[in-house]
């Protein structure tokens, strides 16, 4: 068993397929073939089902990709920890932001840590919080931000940030005279949401379920780019952060009533190894997070 067996596993595990695999890894696809064969011949064990052109793991599959990634992660932050002994010359760190906060809160972040850390490499991956959960776990993430809820026991997290979530309407919306508009009045209007998996819909749509509402959803997206556009061009309403609506003329956010928010968290895998530049990052947000609670509380 090599190294190089390993990271062919967990490729065709990933995808579920063979070529798929073998494209992601830059080698030809026979070699990844003959690498899991060898594989499976050393461990006297078949850890793929093959049929009609279809791959999916074993049990025994299932068990060996947990010591796998398991392996692959040990020898990530060995490599890691060494080159922290070298100092913070170079490294990188990979971290998943949600759309709309990468948008409009974290481009100052990102900047600002780039001229403090310049021989950083910071990759930013803009997936929902559902997504980037699952990254972080699968090691394709290093961190990322989550919204708050149930956090799965396998993450560390750090509170960084409340924000209000709004209903978003046109400047000609009856709603824009009000101070504040229920849940049961938001579901009986025409609704533009995100898609299933988005916290934000969730959370929402869990609350009008146990209070017997049934919302009308006229049309749903991931991009909250079309949700503004749809919102302006009277398509229905919908609901954001306050942040991204604030910017906008010809958008009006009006608060649910009672309020509703959203915990944000940054999060990465428990019990996994942080290296230096990870952790100037982590140090490098929250510090940065301080400064923007305490120009907020000049704003309010």
């Amino acid at each position: 068993m090599d190294l190089r067996q390993l990271k062919f596993f967990m490729e065709i595990a990933r995808f579920n397929n063979f070529t798929k695999a073998a494209e992601e890894l830059h080698v030809a696809q026979p070699a990844v073939s003959i690498a899991i064969r060898k594989l499976e011949e050393e461990l006297e064990l078949a850890l793929f089902n093959r049929q009609d052109r279809k791959v999916a793991l074993t049990a025994e599959g299932k068990i060996f990709l947990g010591h796998a990634r398991r392996i692959l992660d040990d020898l990530k932050a060995a490599g890691q920890e060494m080159a922290d002994l070298r100092g913070l010359g170079k490294g990188e760190v990979r971290v998943g932001v949600p759309p709309m906060m990468s948008a409009y809160f974290f481009p100052t972040i990102i900047c600002s840590f780039a001229k403090r850390y310049p021989r950083l490499r910071l990759s930013v991956s803009g997936e929902g919080a559902a997504s980037i959960q699952k990254m972080i776990s699968q090691g394709e993430l290093d961190m990322g931000v989550i919204a708050g809820g149930h956090v799965p026991d396998n993450l560390e997290v750090r509170h960084i940030l409340r924000e209000e979530i709004v209903v978003c309407v046109p400047p000609d919306h009856p709603f824009t005279s009000r101070s504040g508009v229920s849940l049961e009045e938001f579901a009986g209007q025409p609704l533009i949401m995100f898609k299933e998996g988005y916290y934000q819909r969730e959370m929402l749509f869990e609350e009008m379920k146990e209070s017997g509402m049934t919302p009308q959803v006229v049309f749903e997206t991931n991009l909250y780019t079309m949700v503004k556009s749809l919102v302006k061009k009277g398509l229905g309403i919908s609901t954001l952060l306050r942040m991204v609506v604030l910017d906008d003329a010809e958008l009006r956010a009006v608060s649910f009533d009672p309020p509703l928010h959203l915990d944000l968290m940054l999060a990465w895998k428990k019990g996994a190894y942080l290296s230096r530049a990870n952790r100037a990052f982590v140090d490098f947000l929250m510090e940065q997070i301080r400064g923007y609670g305490a120009t907020a509380g000049e704003d309010e």
